[in-house]
């Protein structure tokens, strides 16, 4: 009996310590996980940080004037002389792109949901029939597409026989971005719901696709929503498809069949400028943009919280 107890306690002190060193090398991930994303956030915000101030948010683009003269008048400021230095001072702000982007990945948001969630039903729901692997299929390689592939198709088929750019051109050519993730999230949080959740709703007597809609998609709201948050974040994040399709806009706009401006295209004109000061706010308008989807992922984390409370 004692030789057994003895036995026992020596097991049970293996399997405690293997279940410590497993959970420290879980933490240690954890870290490693999260470390590049706070030293890419930290870099960001020492480069950019200067940049930030009133005037960014609210104000939208203004050329650059050199330091020393007065942007009103453009005579030398009294005290600076006649020559006035070679640097320049950066004016202006992102209001026009924070509006942008937030207009055009919204619009296709609202393109890609249904069509994805529509698909990832049927994925899930429908397995066995031949169209389920071709839909799969097409799904996989639009997840795989370049999106600088994305952006010539869609200015091959929307921007140039329509013969202007558009913030609509670029809010479908992240559609083709967006409904892939939201499809293939959809499907794989459907798979987990427990086939008891469906048996019970058809025992009651609904029909497939009632219970489906009303019983299966509650039940795994919480994963199609994070699939949306990840779509949002890819199609906020996008450079090349906007290029080519909403060109870009100095002043703010709220037109969505004409030419916008979008945070990603700022950072990419600003970090090419030859003035540092217009560098500057590249990485301003970078940090923005992180801050952006970092903010709707976690307030779209809070409310679905409280839903499912």
């Amino acid at each position: 009996m004692n030789g057994t107890i003895e036995t026992n306690m020596l097991t049970y002190r293996r399997r405690s310590q293997v279940d410590k060193v497993l959970r420290g090398c879980t933490i240690l991930a954890t870290a490693i996980a999260i470390v590049p994303l706070v030293l890419i956030i930290a870099y960001v915000l020492l480069l950019g940080g200067a940049a930030l101030n009133r005037d960014f948010f609210t104000d939208t683009y203004r050329p650059p004037v050199p330091v020393g003269i007065d942007p009103r008048t453009g005579l030398p400021i009294e005290g600076t002389g006649e020559d006035a230095p070679a640097q320049v001072q950066a004016q202006g702000g992102v209001l026009h792109g924070i509006v942008g982007t937030l207009m055009v990945t919204i619009t296709a948001l609202l393109f890609s949901l249904p069509i994805g969630i529509l698909a990832g039903i049927f994925l899930a729901e429908y397995p066995d029939t031949p169209f389920n692997t071709f839909i799969r299929f097409c799904c996989d390689v639009l997840s795989g597409a370049p999106s600088i592939v994305i952006g010539v198709v869609g200015f091959t088929m929307i921007v140039r026989p329509s013969g202007t750019y558009s913030g609509i051109a670029g809010s479908i050519a992240l559609t083709f971005l967006m409904v892939p993730t939201i499809a293939r999230t959809t499907e794989e949080i459907l798979k987990l719901v427990p086939n008891a959740v469906r048996e019970a709703a058809m025992a009651m007597g609904a029909p497939m696709w009632y219970s489906t809609l009303t019983v299966v998609v509650p039940t795994a709201l919480t994963g199609i929503v994070t699939g949306a948050l990840l779509a949002f974040a890819r199609g906020a994040g996008e450079t090349a498809p906007l290029l080519l399709t909403i060109q870009g806009n100095s002043n703010l706009s709220f037109n969505m069949f004409a030419a916008m401006a979008a945070l990603p295209i700022l950072t990419y004109k600003y970090i090419e400028s030859p003035f540092p000061a217009e560098n500057q706010l590249a990485w301003g308008t970078a940090f923005v943009l992180m801050m952006l989807v970092l903010g709707v992922n976690l307030l779209v984390r809070i409310t679905t919280a409280r839903i499912k409370r």
